[in-house]
């Protein structure tokens, strides 16, 4: 293992999508002699490539983008980048908030070409204290690339924000080395390639990604044999009525965060529908419009399971056998491939934090997105994507990531400032 620079970073980010790409440009437009870098998995600058399906459009305008709420005249903003691939004009004429999300990606890896704080191909696989005269005073980040060939960054400040990981549910526990479960994550990288003419194929979830990949699915030539799987009654349409929406507006973020716990969590609950197992009208329709035709024409190539849990899944030799749960009893499905649309989850445990977990106190991030750490530990480790039980709905969508950067970039620039964090020039 050898160490890329022998002086201490000020900020050393773990991930390189949208949250830290956004902290990394608000640095950068702060003109702050700040020591940032920044540690991505993936080879090349991605966001969510397994799910980039041609015809999908963002659900957010392009106004929430990395900049914009926080700097409008910023180089960075989704305005500039029409302008910079000479599109700007011809967006307009498309009278429309919401790009697609081919687009909206190709924005991002345009806005990361230009910020060279971030090494790519680097998995970070330990995060550990470095103490001197009592205390511990910075931490040791280890990474690794695809070839197993380790680093090591010193860094006296932390920000993590590695995104979700897939959502594996318990009854396919057993199957989760099966290369024909897969989650929606890897829908395009891992599911598209192994389609076969005449597949059976399960989707299970009831959300936007289910939605999508039902759809697309359906369009294709192989005259797929499809069905989808809903925990609900029926596919619910997002909220994102213009008073609801206020609830992911930037300010709201304080005024939740000050909010008494137990008001804090019935407003999630309440306000669920507008995130959470839903879709957009849009797609529910088509989809509605796709069975309505099949049932016109006669067919039964898709078909809707609606109220129904999975209570079991294997393998056999037949392909993959699994049972569902629902109103008239249990049912039998057999597939040759399962596609998991069922989300993500995030908890700061110990393989996000990795050696650092010990030195937590337990408190929630505070709010600047700072985690209270036990006394004695001088570095601030914050975090994005983990704080939505305090912050807010909006704290793993886009909505936030501008004013949250510059939340954090300040925070960062106080502690350097604070003490004698900044690394000499």
């Amino acid at each position: 293992m050898t160490a890329q620079d022998h002086r201490p970073h000020d900020l050393l980010g773990v991930g390189f999508g949208p949250s830290n790409l956004s902290l990394a440009v608000a640095l950068h437009e702060m003109g702050q002699p700040i020591r940032a870098h920044f540690l991505e998995a993936r080879a090349e600058f991605a966001w969510h490539p397994g799910m980039l399906i041609p015809g999908a459009d963002m659900q957010v305008s392009f106004l929430k983008d990395l900049v914009s709420l926080r700097n409008p005249q910023s180089a960075f903003s989704f305005v500039s980048y029409l302008h910079a691939k000479g599109r700007l004009s011809k967006f307009i004429n498309r009278k429309t908030f919401f790009p697609s999300r081919v687009e909206f990606t190709d924005y991002l890896a345009w806005v990361a070409s230009q910020m060279p704080v971030c090494e790519y191909d680097r998995r970070v696989v330990g995060i550990e204290p470095v103490e001197a005269a009592g205390q511990i005073e910075a931490v040791e980040v280890i990474s690794q690339n695809a070839a197993g060939e380790q680093d090591c960054h010193r860094a006296r400040h932390l920000v993590i924000a590695p995104g979700g990981r897939a959502r594996w549910p318990v009854v396919f526990a057993g199957l989760r080395g099966d290369a024909r479960v897969i989650h929606s994550n890897d829908y395009r990288t891992k599911a598209l390639p192994r389609l076969q003419p005449g597949m059976r194929i399960v989707v299970l979830g009831g959300g936007q990604s289910a939605a999508e990949i039902f759809g697309d699915l359906a369009g294709r030539a192989e005259g797929l044999r499809l069905d989808l799987v809903l925990r609900g009654r029926a596919m619910r349409p997002a909220d994102d009525s213009p008073f609801v929406n206020e609830v992911f507006d930037p300010e709201q973020t304080a005024r939740f965060h000050a909010l008494p716990k137990a008001q804090r969590q019935k407003s999630l609950t309440t306000l669920a529908a507008t995130n959470y197992a839903v879709a957009d009208g849009d797609n529910i329709a088509d989809l509605y419009d796709l069975l309505y035709e099949q049932s016109v024409q006669g067919g039964d190539r898709l078909t809707l399971h609606s109220e129904c849990l999975p209570v079991h899944a294997e393998a056999t030799a037949q392909g993959l056998r699994l049972v569902l749960d629902g109103p008239e009893g249990k049912r039998e499905l057999q597939a040759d491939m399962i596609l998991l649309a069922t989300g993500y989850d995030r908890a700061l445990d110990s393989s996000v934090l990795h050696g650092l977990t010990r030195f937590q106190t337990g408190e929630p991030p505070a709010r600047d997105y700072r985690l209270p750490m036990v006394a004695g530990f001088a570095p601030a480790i914050f975090v994005q994507g983990y704080s939505e039980a305090t912050h807010g709905l909006s704290d793993t969508l886009l909505s936030v990531l501008a004013l949250r950067a510059e939340e954090i970039a300040r925070s960062v620039v106080e502690q350097v400032r604070g003490g004698t964090l900044l690394a000499a020039e």
